[in-house]
């Protein structure tokens, strides 16, 4: 591992500076294009944000990790912060009301069977050095499937509730008329998993198959983990997504209420505009909030 990672990856002042010449790029387009809901720059702040946390937080992970993989203590702590920050993660992603939490159920519906199925059946060792990457990577697949399928079904929901006021007048449950309109919109969240899993090996080479060959595992070792990943990964985002869709249509995730105040960009854009419009043509009636 040591041997190859300078051929494959150096660590120096040069991966430094390609690094920061990609997150400048990545945020320059970003708000040039005004890549974000409310054609701000709100998401450019957001990749800007992303990139330099992740320096921090990986810089943090690999001075400890070598440390909690040998303690079990601080090993159960180090998965349970996982845990904690995936379910913030994918509940502030899905709604900004009170009912954000209930991402909690989503994810650990997914990644607690089947991390205890290979620990039972000792394909995945008990040890920190196996239990930790395997987690993060269920843990990451149920996250991005819960995000998908709770936006989506909400968004479906917003959009068609006429449909939802139909089933109900047809004699339909409001659970099953909820469920009925959000359950193909919040069924696309399996797709990015779906294309994943079609074009390995095709398209790209996923860390896990790299990572056992620069680890010295010879090929076919390499893929039979690889395959195990991303079925276990399909197995977890399924249940994710029926969880997340469940809750949805029970009203357990919500979205926010109808006059939410928006973000402070737009909030300050169109006070700008009101100025503007009160200045050069007379007073403007205030545009109602949430519209």
């Amino acid at each position: 591992m040591t041997s190859a990672s300078p051929t494959l990856l150096p660590v120096n002042a040069l991966l430094g500076w390609v690094l920061a010449v990609l997150l400048a790029v990545a945020v320059t387009v970003t708000a040039v294009a005004r890549l974000s809901p409310e054609q701000g720059f709100g998401r450019a702040r957001e990749v800007l944000t992303a990139g330099v946390r992740a320096a921090v937080q990986l810089a943090a992970v690999s001075a400890v990790i070598g440390w909690v993989v040998h303690h079990g203590a601080a090993l159960l702590g180090f998965l349970l912060l996982m845990y904690a920050v995936a379910v913030r993660t994918a509940g502030r992603r899905i709604t900004s009301d009170g009912t954000w939490w209930w991402a909690a159920l989503p994810i650990a519906a997914g990644v607690v069977p089947a991390v205890a199925l290979l620990l039972s059946t000792g394909l995945l060792p008990l040890r920190g050095i196996a239990l930790v990457p395997v987690t993060g990577i269920l843990i990451g697949g149920a996250l991005t499937a819960t995000v998908l399928a709770g936006r989506q079904g909400l968004a479906a929901l917003g959009g068609r509730h006429g449909e939802v006021e139909a089933g109900l007048a047809l004699g339909m449950t409001e659970r099953d008329a909820r469920i009925e309109i959000a359950r193909p919109a919040a069924a696309d969240a399996l797709v990015p998993g779906l294309d994943q899993t079609r074009t390995v090996g095709l398209v790209t080479l996923p860390g896990a198959f790299v990572g056992m060959l620069l680890g010295g595992a010879d090929a076919l070792t390499a893929g039979a983990v690889q395959f195990f990943v991303l079925v276990a990964l399909m197995a977890v985002q399924a249940v994710a997504v029926t969880v997340t869709l469940e809750l949805v249509a029970r009203r357990r995730l919500t979205a926010p209420r109808p006059g939410t105040a928006p973000p402070t960009s737009r909030r300050s854009r169109t006070s700008w505009r009101g100025r503007r419009g009160r200045s050069s043509s007379g007073p403007l009636a205030p545009a109602p909030e949430g519209r």
